[in-house]
């Protein structure tokens, strides 16, 4: 997208574009052009390995989240690529799952059991090569089938704040930010507001060193391996056998320029979803929907 029409996403009406990734890059298309073709496409249940191996490869965060379904949108008129499912090319993810905090469903659906009858819509990511609204498509079928499966809500979130990942050539723009457009206004989400504001340790390749994951290097725990050898990667001095985790940490995260970033919050969006999805009640109070 040209320097203009990246500007343009700042002025009123900016919601009427869609968003797409490839590699981590965002691009951008907007709604009014359409072009999808539902008769090209298909969206399933496809194992988490490849749709892991999809999302981490292309969403900005760069991660995987826990995930109860993991559905593939795919092209049936061209051939998978090596990993992909079989029956076409995996060009999208949608992943619904568990959130890292429990109450995230139960503040907003206090009469549904967490994970078993609610979940989080926590990942969202098609190809640059997707036409305009095929987003919709897929979410809809996505929360058809979780409906069948005895889901009756979803929580989503839009995280509104910009990422830079600092490359050789200098900053790049890995995430403009969003409104969450596809929810409030495609998919008929209840919007509920912001999330409460926090702090954020932003790393160079704009991923997010999150709290939990801190903690187990911070205290040793299992699973602080892995986060120990990403921020390596990063070009942070490897932890010393006798090194306490607390002591390296901050060392670490100065040695590769880390940042802290003061986030003041997603937009939280909601629905029910399913045959008695009129019964299941909110807790929260419902807002008007942003539009920039």
């Amino acid at each position: 997208m040209s320097g203009p029409e990246q500007l343009s996403l700042l002025e009123p009406g900016y919601d009427g574009w869609c968003q797409r990734w490839e590699r981590r890059i965002p691009t951008w298309r907007r709604t009014r052009d359409g072009g999808f073709d539902p008769s090209l496409h298909r969206l399933r249940l496809i194992p988490e390995a490849p749709a892991k191996r999809f999302t981490v490869e292309h969403h900005y965060t760069a991660s995987w989240p826990v995930v109860r379904f993991a559905y593939g949108l795919q092209r049936v008129d061209q051939s998978p690529r090596p990993g992909d499912p079989d029956g076409g090319r995996l060009v999208g993810v949608i992943a619904l799952g568990v959130p890292m905090n429990p109450a995230v469903l139960s503040g907003v659906f206090p009469d549904l059991v967490p994970v078993r009858q609610s979940l989080e819509l926590n990942r969202m990511v098609l190809l640059d090569s997707v036409e305009s609204n095929g987003e919709s498509w897929a979410c809809s079928r996505a929360l058809a089938h979780a409906a069948a499966q005895g889901i009756e809500g979803i929580v989503a979130h839009a995280d509104p704040v910009a990422r830079v990942r600092h490359t050789a050539s200098g900053p790049l723009l890995v995430s403009p930010g969003h409104i969450g457009h596809v929810y409030g206004h495609g998919q008929g989400f209840d919007y509920l507001g912001r999330t409460r504001p926090r702090r954020l340790t932003v790393l160079p390749d704009g991923t997010v060193l999150n709290d939990r994951t801190a903690s187990k290097i911070r205290r040793g725990e299992g699973g602080r391996a892995a986060a120990e050898r990403r921020l390596a990667a990063l070009g942070a001095e490897p932890r010393r056998p006798d090194e306490a985790g607390a002591a390296w940490l901050p060392r670490a995260l100065d040695q590769i320029g880390a940042t802290t970033l003061h986030h003041g919050g997603c937009h939280r969006y909601a629905r029910s979803i399913g045959p008695g999805r009129s019964r299941v009640r909110l807790a929260p109070t419902v807002l008007p929907r942003p539009r920039a």
